[in-house]
């Protein structure tokens, strides 16, 4: 019965917002708040009762799996107690990726796409503040030095870690080719491997990226992986080179841990550089100001020094104290760092600088 009455609400907020739930297409999104491949399977009465579970199930999955991708697992925990009914109002869209029937049985698999202005505002009231815009996506070649030899189109353990990644949507999205005959074409596994620039720089251009990764990977003692790469990219110089090995050993599992843990690794740091991005955005948003003088031969040339004060980057204000025939005293209101309000005031033609223990301005033209 509450799947019922939530089904309602359900298909009046879908109408209203004017959404619909339909088949995947197009290409990849990368939309931070759009969370694919969320999986579903469920059995009930009727495949129609267990097809309306299933789109409530993927919603609650997917809030979660965002809270994981922008805040924690404690986080996540604590979006994970929430009802549908709470998560219902965030929800933009919904789409299919492929689904599968039979007697009372649904199974699925959803791109779900939440509305960020709200999902910000949830966050927050948890104390999360999000970090919400995304690094330039980067292309991911995973190449898995097999027994038979090296192997980049064909599916294997290594390319499928990356896939299952389902990264084009995280905060460094990472988009891994879909190898199909325009891309096995283009580039083989041996080119690749020798970094040819030229084939490199076509596949970059198909998927719209700036940057190319190359993720080697081989089998290594105890069914561990050794992940390799070595590569410049937005975030800096990226190198790797380490055996992963998973708790039970598997390579598969090994594979998804070693591919996990180098995306977390670029995640981790891209969020280090926006919080210290904002912290030196706020502290050269802070102003401070300090008495200076100025001293002019007539009221020409103080009108044309203060307009060079004026128009010096850093410099949000010039009041004045006091005013006389040679000279005025003025509280100079700038931003940022002061050596740096010197340098910018140089580039106008003004010289700051301190004598006998007071700030000076002069002209220097």
């Amino acid at each position: 019965m509450i799947y019922q009455r939530l089904w309602l609400v359900f298909v009046a907020t879908m109408i209203m917002l004017g959404l619909s739930v339909a088949h995947a297409a197009g290409p990849v999104e990368t939309s931070v708040f759009a969370v694919q491949g969320v999986a579903a399977d469920v059995t009930d009465k009727d495949v129609a009762t267990a097809k309306n579970k299933a789109l409530f199930e993927v919603q609650m999955k997917a809030i979660v799996m965002l809270a994981q991708r922008l805040g924690n697992e404690t986080f996540a925990a604590e979006i994970a107690k929430l009802e549908p009914k709470d998560v219902l109002p965030l929800l933009k869209s919904l789409s299919i990726e492929e689904e599968g029937t039979g007697p009372g049985h649904y199974i699925g698999k959803f791109t779900v796409r939440f509305i960020p202005a709200k999902v910000e505002r949830l966050f927050e009231s948890y104390g999360v503040t999000v970090v919400s815009e995304q690094a330039t996506p980067m292309l991911v070649l995973p190449i898995w030095k097999a027994a038979e030899g090296a192997q980049l189109w064909e599916e294997n353990l290594w390319r499928t870690a990356w896939l299952n990644l389902h990264a084009e949507q995280s905060l460094v999205p990472l988009i891994i080719p879909i190898g199909d005959l325009e891309d096995t074409a283009a580039i083989t596994a041996q080119d690749v491997l020798n970094l040819d620039p030229i084939k490199l720089e076509a596949l970059r251009r198909r998927y719209g990226t700036r940057t190319v990764l190359v993720a080697i990977a081989e089998p290594a003692e105890g069914n561990g992986v050794r992940a390799m790469m070595n590569a410049e990219s937005e975030l800096g110089k990226i190198t790797f080179d380490k055996i992963y090995t998973a708790d039970p050993p598997t390579l598969e599992s090994s594979a998804a841990l070693a591919a996990a843990r180098f995306h977390a690794v670029m995640v981790d740091k891209y969020r280090s550089d926006k919080t210290r991005a904002r912290q030196v955005s706020a502290e050269a948003s802070v102003s401070h100001s300090i008495p200076v003088t100025v001293p002019f031969a007539s009221p020409s040339e103080w009108n044309a020094v203060r307009s060079r004060i004026l128009s010096s980057p850093g410099i949000i204000g010039v009041d004045v104290s006091t005013l006389a025939a040679d000279g005025a005293v003025i509280r100079l209101m700038y931003v940022g760092e002061l050596q740096v309000v010197q340098a910018s005031m140089q580039g106008t033609g003004l010289q700051m600088s301190q004598i006998g223990g007071n700030w000076v301005i002069q002209s220097q033209l």
